[in-house]
Order: structure tokens, then C-alpha cells, then sequence
């Protein structure tokens, strides 16, 4: 009875050895001794792999290490580098062969200033005072060239341990790398074993070029043009950009009505609101503002605001931080009267989603910067492109977010739903969107605080409020003016984000 134990952990052995085998293929047994030394290791199983150390980037390839692969590459290709600065001694010949122009042109001003003395010339002393100051320029340059060539030694010394430093980390992560690839084999049949001998010539191949190309730029004192310098062709630019420009100026010139429109549109909705905010008596304004926070997020929101709403009203931000409101408030409304229906045909169409995300990720990646030009083009400046350009940085995270909500709804609930005889209407409005809701209240949230994230923005093209001041600070370097207006902006949005979330909160619960 006690041989049984044992038979059966020499038979899990055995089948963990053969699988191993079956991996590893080539060097097989080196790599089941390495493995069941690194499974069987109570803490951290330290093994090296020489010929991991040895062929670096080019021996992960072979096994399918990429991670292994791009970190090696780039210990060895710094490495290249610095080995070839310090082994081509071209250190400081920029600054040596300036040295020995600069002594050529002294000595040229020198006989100026010779010869002008001889003969008499009011300018002498000025030649002579040029040509003294060409030999100290000179011998400048020759010192700096000469510490120049001194460090050298320091880069081949530094070179010759990153290489050094990248065979050891090598040798040690491989078999470690290694049985972790191992172990997922084991689930997924699909992962290539033993090596990959195409990808280790491709990797071959790429290394020898990426290292002679580096040595060669590093190495040479003067490097061929095209390899220090990028391909480039300003005509090309010139034209597409002329190009860009004569098709936004018809694109203006033939939607002038619609764009006109929106602008009257945006413009009549933002100042009916901001006059709103603006006009009402400012206890009244403040009151509901602090009843809202109270309801929304509890006392404690409640105190934080009415803190926040009298460091604004106390320091001259009370109409400011409201016209910001107004503006950030119609950019919002926008933004969720779009995003919202936007994620729902996205959370429950998938191949609209699919459609649709390079459109998000355009609109989240692009600088802000950048499609405020198209936008002044179209709608020109003030607070109505303001809130288009805020328009476009904020609705992704809304759709995005309320997609994301839809898609987690169970299906089981759904399915009982529909068992039950539920309607497509009342299956979305009683299951899934109470189901998402807190996924699409974090949407609304991350939505309201990226629209006031492009106050300071929005405000280089004619937006009012907070971010004028901001703006006028940096123009005028008024550091104290500009840090008063970015805690107003702060408290701003640190006041909605604790509304919004307090009513998150609430309603998970």
C-alpha cells in the first residue's frame, strides 16, 4: 500500500517527462530536467540557459519568447551602439575639425591685422581683436575634442556590459520563459513546440541587418544621408496640404447654411442657459446647488460644495465658474443625447460596434489641438465650436461605457425575460438598462469630466469662463491669477464628480 503513492507520482513524472519531450523536441532532455526543476522548486528556480545567453534575440525567436526577443534586441542594440562609438574613435571630430578651422581663420584674420597695421588702417585693432578671438574659440574646440575622445573608453566599457548584462538576463528568464509557454501548451495544442526555425531566420536576418546598420550610423564620422536622415518630400506636403485646404474651403462654402444653422442653434440654447444661471439670484443658484449635492451624494458631498461654491463665489469665479456650467452643461446634454442611443445600437449590435470603434478611437486619440482647426474652418470661433470640439472629445467614453454595460447583461436573464413573453421594449428598459446602469452612469461621469477637461482648450478659440483665465495667465505669465483659476476649474469638476458618483452609488444600492 505505501509503494502506491510513490509508483503514482513516479507515473505523473513520467507523463510530465514525455510531454516535455513532446515540447521541447530538440535538446529535449536538457529541457525536461529544467522544467521539473523549476515545477518541483519550493521558491524562485534560478537555471541558465547557455544558449539562450549566447544567440540572445535570435534563440527566443526560436522558441517563440517574444517578449524575450524584443528585450534582448534592444539590450544588444544599445549595446552596438555604444561599442561602435567607442571603438571607431570618431569621438570629438566634429569639434577637431572645427578646431582646425577656426586656426585656419585665425591665422588668415591674423595677417589682416598685420597687413592693416602696417599700412595704417583704422580697423586693426578690430582684426586684431577678431583673430584673438578665433584662436580662443579655437583651442576651446580642441579641448572639448580631446575630452571628447577620452570618454572613448567609457562607452566601449559601458557597451561591452550591456552586452554582458543582456546574455546573463538572457540565460536566466529562458528556461523560465520557457516552461511558462510549456504550461500553456499543455492547454492549447495549437501553440507551436519544439523550434521555429522559420522565425528564427527571419529574426537571424533582421538582427544582422539592425546591427550593422546601427554600428555603421554609430561607427562612421560621416554617415550616408539616407540613413541618418528620414525620407522626406516637402512638395508632396505642400500639395496635399494645399489640397486639404481647398477641400475644407468648399466643404464650407457649401454647407454655409447648415453650419450657420447650428451655430445659431448652439448659441440661442448656451446663452438662454448660462442667463438662466447667471440672472437667478446667486442664494438661490447656490442653495439648489447644495439641496442637489445633498439629495445626489449625502451630507458630506453636501459641505465639500458649499466649501467649493465659496472658495468660487469669495475670489471673483461665481459668473465665470456658471458660464463654464452653461457651456460644459449643453456640451454634456449633446454628448449623452447622442452617445447613449449610439451605445445601445452598439452594445446590442456588434458588427455596428465593430464599424464603429475606429471612429471612437479617432476621436479619443487625436489631439484636441488638432480638430479644433476643421472645426474653426466650419463653424469659426466662440462658444459654439467650442462645445463641437467638446462634442467630439467627449461622447466615446459614453458610448463606449454603455456598450460595455449592455454586452455584461447576463444572458440568462435575458433569455428568461424573453421565456416570460417579454417585448423588445420592455426587455431593454425593465433588464438591460437597469442591469448597465452603473456602467452607463460611469460613462455620463467620465463623459461630464472630459467635456470640462476642454475648458482651458476651448477657450484659445473664443469659449468664455474659467479657461479665459487660465489663458490670460499663461499669455501674461501671471502664475498666482493662472493657479486660482485651475483650483476654481478643480473644485469644479471635483464637485459634479462627487455628485455624479454619489448617485452611482446609490443607485448600486
Amino acid at each position: 500500500m505505501s509503494l502506491r503513492p510513490d509508483s503514482g507520482g513516479r507515473e505523473e513524472a513520467g507523463s510530465e517527462d514525455a510531454l516535455a519531450r513532446a515540447f521541447a523536441v530538440q535538446n529535449s532532455g536538457y529541457y525536461v530536467r529544467a522544467f521539473a526543476r523549476i515545477r518541483t522548486a519550493t521558491g524562485r528556480a534560478w537555471s541558465f540557459n547557455s544558449a539562450a545567453a549566447l544567440f540572445g534575440p535570435v534563440w527566443a525567436a526560436s522558441r517563440n519568447l517574444l517578449l524575450l526577443f524584443w528585450i534582448t534586441l534592444l539590450l544588444h542594440l544599445a549595446a552596438v551602439g555604444q561599442i561602435s562609438i567607442g571603438a571607431s574613435g570618431n569621438l570629438g571630430a566634429a569639434e577637431q575639425s572645427r578646431a582646425e578651422r577656426l586656426t585656419q581663420q585665425a591665422g588668415e584674420r591674423a595677417k589682416q591685422a598685420q597687413a592693416a597695421k602696417d599700412s595704417g588702417a583704422a580697423n586693426a585693432d578690430g582684426l586684431d581683436k577678431s583673430a584673438k578671438a578665433l584662436e580662443r574659440a579655437a583651442t576651446q574646440a580642441v579641448a572639448t575634442a580631446t575630452a571628447a575622445r577620452a570618454q572613448g573608453s567609457r562607452f566601449l566599457a559601458t557597451g561591452l556590459a550591456t552586452l554582458l548584462f543582456s546574455a546573463a538576463l538572457a540565460g536566466l528568464l529562458a528556461n523560465s520563459m520557457l516552461e511558462r509557454r510549456f504550461t500553456r501548451w499543455r492547454s492549447d495544442r495549437t501553440l507551436h513546440k519544439g523550434r521555429n526555425y522559420r522565425l528564427a531566420s527571419c529574426a537571424a536576418l533582421f538582427c544582422a541587418a539592425a546591427f550593422v546598420l546601427t554600428a555603421y550610423r554609430f561607427a562612421s564620422a560621416s554617415s550616408v544621408a539616407w540613413l541618418a536622415t528620414a525620407p522626406s518630400n516637402r512638395d508632396w506636403q505642400a500639395a496635399l496640404s494645399s489640397g486639404l485646404d481647398e477641400v475644407m474651403k468648399q466643404i464650407a462654402q457649401s454647407g454655409d447654411g447648415f453650419f450657420s444653422l447650428i451655430t445659431r442653434g448652439l448659441s440661442g440654447f448656451l446663452d438662454a442657459l448660462a442667463y438662466a444661471l447667471t440672472a437667478m439670484p446667486w442664494p438661490v443658484t447656490m442653495a439648489m446647488i447644495l439641496l442637489l449635492a445633498w439629495q445626489l451624494a449625502g451630507p458630506r458631498v453636501a459641505i465639500f460644495t458649499g466649501a467649493a461654491l465659496a472658495y468660487l463665489s469669495l475670489l471673483g469665479f461665481w459668473e465665470k465658474s456658471l458660464d463654464t456650467i452653461a457651456l460644459l452643461g449643453t456640451a454634456a446634454i449633446l454628448c449623452l443625447v447622442i452617445g447613449i442611443p449610439l451605445g445601445i445600437w452598439c452594445g446590442r449590435r456588434p458588427r455596428v460596434y465593430a464599424a464603429i470603434r475606429p471612429v471612437l478611437d479617432f476621436m479619443q486619440t487625436m489631439p484636441a489641438f488638432v480638430y479644433l482647426i476643421p472645426v474653426i474652418a466650419l463653424f469659426g470661433i466662440g462658444k459654439p465650436p467650442g462645445i463641437i470640439a467638446t462634442l467630439i472629445f467627449g461622447t466615446p467614453p459614453v458610448v463606449r461605457l454603455t456598450a460595455l454595460g449592455l454586452q455584461g447583461v447576463p444572458e440568462s436573464i435575458r433569455e428568461a425575460a424573453q421565456a416570460y413573453g417579454a417585448t423588445r421594449w420592455f426587455l431593454l428598459t425593465r433588464v438591460d438598462l437597469p442591469l448597465a446602469r452603473p456602467s452607463i452612469m460611469a460613462g455620463i461621469n467620465q463623459t461630464i469630466l472630459m467635456c470640462l477637461s476642454m475648458v482651458v482648450i476651448a477657450s484659445l478659440i473664443g469659449a468664455k469662463g474659467l479657461g479665459e483665465d487660465v489663458l490670460n495667465a499663461l499669455q501674461y505669465a501671471a502664475v498666482g491669477q493662472g493657479l486660482l483659476a485651475g483650483f476654481a476649474i478643480l473644485l469644479c469638476a471635483m464637485v459634479i464628480d462627487r455628485i455624479v458618483q454619489g448617485n452611482i452609488s446609490q443607485s448600486g444600492r
